[in-house]
Order: C-alpha cells, then structure tokens, then sequence
C-alpha cells in the first residue's frame, strides 16, 4: 500500500492530491487540515470523480491518520498573498513568510513523525530552503528535504522552449540555490540537442534579462490571475513522491542542507530515492554562477539567522 499524507488543504495541498490522484502516484492520499471540514470537502469532491476508474484514493484524515504513510507533503502556512509577499521590487520575496510559516511548522512537524517515524516529510509551504532547516530540526531526522528550484527549473526551460521554438523536454536548463529572488540560472551549461543555448542567442543580454525575470517573477503573475500559485507545484510534488516511492534514484533540483555553501539548505541537482536525497551531484558552474549560488546561500543564512534573533 503506497500511502502519502498531505498536510494543509489549501490552494497547494488540494492541487497536490489532485496532482497525486491524477497521475496514480500512490494508493491512497490522506489529507490533514486544521479545519477538518476543508479537507473533507475536497476529498468528498475528489472521490466523486475518481469513481469513474480505478485511481488513488483521497480521504480526509486526522494527523493521527498519517500512520503507515511513506512520504509527506507539507503544505501547511500562509501563502504569499496572505503574507504581502507579492511586490515584485521586495529583495525578500518569498522570506516575508518565514517567521509565520517556522512557528506552524514548529507545530504540525513533531505530531506528524509521532504519527509516521519512517515517513520522508517533502517541504513545499514557502519559502521551501529555510522551512526545510526548520523541519530538519525539529523532526531529528535527516529524510527532510525541499521542492527547491525543481518548478524554477521546469519555468526556465519552458521559457527557453517559447524562445527557440522546441518542445520543453528537449531542453536541458537547471535553476539552483534558493527559491526566490536569488535562484541562479545556469546558463552556461543549458542546453538544446547538446547545443550551448548561449551559443543559439541572438540577443543574449537581453534575451537573458527577460527569461530570468518571466521566471522569477511567474509565482506574482500567477496570483494576479488567480490568487495562488499551486497547479505547477501541485504537480512537481507529485513528481518528487513517485520518485520516492519507487526509489528511483532520479535527479532533481530539490532543497536539502549543503555543507560546500556554508550548510543552510539550498537546491542542487540531487538524487532521490526511498529514503528522499541520497547524494548530491554538483553541477559545473562558471566563476559567476557559483558566486552568485554562495550569493544565494548567504541570502537563505541570513533569513534563517533572523529566525534565532
């Protein structure tokens, strides 16, 4: 039985259950909220489709309920339009969240691995990066890790994938360090058909200027249309428990402690399997890109430094 908790049933948790029914991720998802009667309400709604077929079942679930569970996803704080995190000159970006979001963390986090010991806990509640050293902490256990820049990464290629008129599968283009305003894009490994996506530019600074902004800024654009950024979320968590379930040992841009940028948790590209990251696997950077990757890593210190303050 392939059974995942999802706790918080806002925007992003239904978008998850969602995503996880859909693509038959697990067997049975169950999903906790504070307010019992959102949750039942979404998994009611869910279950009423899923009677066409054969999918995951969703239920409602108390944290008592997460018993069994091989992976969590937590979802559970204020989003960014809740938290004023939506001003697209804010250097802190999605940070403003932080002390809200590491206080309910520093509830719901010991409950669910009294519930579920053996359970990998997956950190999607922004901002992911210092959330995901908060729950490392108070779960005291290393199978904690962060979406990271796993969805910049999927922004970014599917940018450069408009820019050049090709499929976003044929492009290889990862996003790393923080998931915010300091993510680094590391172009100078980019590719398409092993082609340098450098090397294919014809205005380069400002094709580059553009892309990087569309994509930093894709979560404000989101919540201007339709109040929350959750159905990409929604479906990279999905992504990120399959690859946890089946031990797959595939690579993804996810957020875990990384001692080479001063030990604060940052994406890289890293290797999941049953038991969340297994390893890092350190891509190669340009002078510039690994400065601004440090960059980026003092950003997240410095936030999670305020937390102890």
């Amino acid at each position: 039985m392939r059974k995942i908790g999802i706790v918080g049933a806002g925007a992003v948790g239904a978008a998850c259950a969602m995503a996880l029914g859909l693509r038959r991720s697990a067997d049975e998802v169950i999903l906790v909220n504070r307010t019992p009667a959102k949750s039942i309400g979404i998994a009611t709604d869910m279950t009423y489709g899923a009677a066409m077929g054969d999918v995951t079942a969703i239920r409602s679930g108390n944290i008592a309920d997460l018993t069994g569970c091989s992976a969590i996803l937590l979802t559970a704080g204020i989003n960014e339009k809740t938290g004023g995190a939506t001003d697209r000159s804010d250097k802190e970006g999605r940070l403003k969240l932080l002390t809200a979001n590491a206080k309910i963390y520093r509830e719901l986090v010991p409950a669910m691995v009294a519930a579920a010991p053996n359970a990998v806990i997956i950190v999607v509640t922004d901002p992911p990066d210092p959330l995901t050293d908060v729950a490392r902490a108070v779960a005291g256990h290393e199978r904690v890790f962060g979406t990271g820049t796993f969805l910049d990464s999927l922004r970014f290629q599917t940018h450069l994938a408009r820019h050049f008129g090709v499929a976003p599968t044929a492009v290889d283009a990862l996003v790393l360090g923080e998931h915010g305003t300091t993510s680094v894009f590391l172009w100078s490994s980019a590719r398409i058909a092993g082609n340098p996506v450098e090397t294919l530019l014809d205005r380069p600074a400002e094709t580059k200027e553009q892309i990087e902004r569309d994509v930093r800024q894709a979560n404000i654009t989101i919540i201007e249309g339709i109040g929350a950024s959750q159905y990409g979320i929604g479906i990279v968590s999905a992504r990120i428990v399959e690859a946890v379930l089946r031990d797959e040992k595939a690579v993804l841009p996810v957020s875990s402690p990384q001692k080479a940028f001063g030990g604060s948790s940052l994406s890289l590209p890293s290797v999941i399997g049953a038991a969340g990251v297994e390893r890092v696997l350190m891509p190669q950077m340009n002078e510039k890109e690994e400065a601004a990757l440090r960059a980026s890593a003092q950003h997240i210190a410095d936030a999670s430094a305020r937390l102890k303050q």
